[in-house]
C-alpha cells in the first residue's frame, strides 16, 4: 500500500512539473509573441515614415523641377508685327522678357515650397521665389521668405545664402543695423562657402549708407589689403574714394 501511495505520489509531482512547465513555455510564447509584434509594428512604422518621406521628398522634387524649367526657359523677344499682322506670339518654351519669365516661375516655386516647406526641395524652391521676389523689387516679400529659408535650412549652403539674400533685402529697407550684424558674422565665419570678399564689399556698402564711413572705410580696406587678386578689389578702391571724399 505504501509502495502505491509513494507511486501515486512520484505521478502527482511529475504531473505537477509538467503543468509548470507548460505554463511557463506557454508564458514564454505569449511574451515572445508580443515581442515580435512589436518589432513587426516598429518595422512597418519606420518603413512607412521611410517610404513617404521618400515620397515627400520626390514630390518636392517634381515640383521644384517644373519650376526650374520656367525659371531657366530662354528670353526670345518678340518682333515688332507688321502693319496689318497680328501680334506675334512666344515661341513654346520661351519668355518675350525676362520680367515675364520670373512672374510665371514664381508662383510655381512658391506652390512647392508652400506644399512641402521642410523637404530639401521645398526649401531650394523658398529660396528661389526670394530671389525672384528681390529682383522685383519686393523686398518685404523676399525678406519674409528669405527668413523661412534660415529657419528651416540651418548651417546647409542654402541657409548661410539665404541669410546674405535676407541682409541684401534689409539693406534695401533701409534696415542697416541687423543687416550689418548679419554681414559681420558672416564675414567671420570660418566654415563658410560663401567667399569673404564679396561679404566684405556689401558689408562696406551697408556703412557706407548708414553713414559709417569709419566702418566703411576698414570694410573696403580688408577687401584691398587681404584679397588684392579680388574681382572686387576694383570695385572697393572705388567705392574706398567715394566714401572718403563723401
Amino acid at each position: 500500500m505504501k509502495r502505491i501511495e509513494r507511486h501515486k505520489l512520484k505521478e502527482n509531482e511529475f504531473a505537477r512539473t509538467v503543468a509548470h512547465a507548460r505554463t511557463v513555455l506557454e508564458a514564454r510564447q505569449r511574451d515572445i509573441t508580443t515581442g515580435l509584434i512589436v518589432a513587426i509594428v516598429a518595422l512597418v512604422g519606420i518603413g512607412g515614415f521611410v517610404w513617404w518621406r521618400q515620397a515627400r521628398n520626390a514630390h518636392a522634387n517634381e515640383l521644384l523641377g517644373t519650376a526650374l524649367a520656367v525659371y531657366d526657359a530662354p528670353v526670345v523677344p518678340l518682333a515688332a508685327p507688321a502693319p496689318g499682322s497680328p501680334a506675334p506670339v512666344p515661341q513654346p518654351g520661351t519668355y518675350p522678357t525676362e520680367q515675364a519669365k520670373l512672374e510665371a516661375a514664381l508662383p510655381r516655386f512658391q506652390e512647392a515650397a508652400d506644399r512641402y516647406p521642410s523637404a530639401q526641395g521645398g526649401i531650394a524652391a523658398r529660396f528661389h521665389q526670394a530671389s525672384i521676389l528681390a529682383s522685383m523689387g519686393r523686398y518685404p516679400d523676399a525678406e519674409k521668405a528669405y527668413q523661412d529659408v534660415v529657419d528651416k535650412a540651418g548651417n546647409s549652403i542654402y541657409g548661410r545664402t539665404a541669410r546674405l539674400g535676407l541682409a541684401d533685402a534689409q539693406v534695401a529697407q533701409g534696415k542697416y543695423d541687423t543687416a550689418i550684424a548679419i554681414y559681420t558674422e558672416l564675414s567671420r565665419a570660418t566654415d563658410s562657402h560663401i567667399p569673404v570678399d564679396g561679404i566684405l564689399m556689401q558689408l562696406g556698402r551697408a556703412y557706407a549708407k548708414a553713414g559709417r564711413k569709419e566702418e566703411a572705410v576698414r570694410a573696403y580696406n580688408r577687401v584691398v589689403q587681404e584679397f588684392p587678386q579680388s574681382l572686387y578689389a576694383a570695385d572697393a578702391r572705388r567705392e574706398l574714394e567715394d566714401v572718403k571724399k563723401s
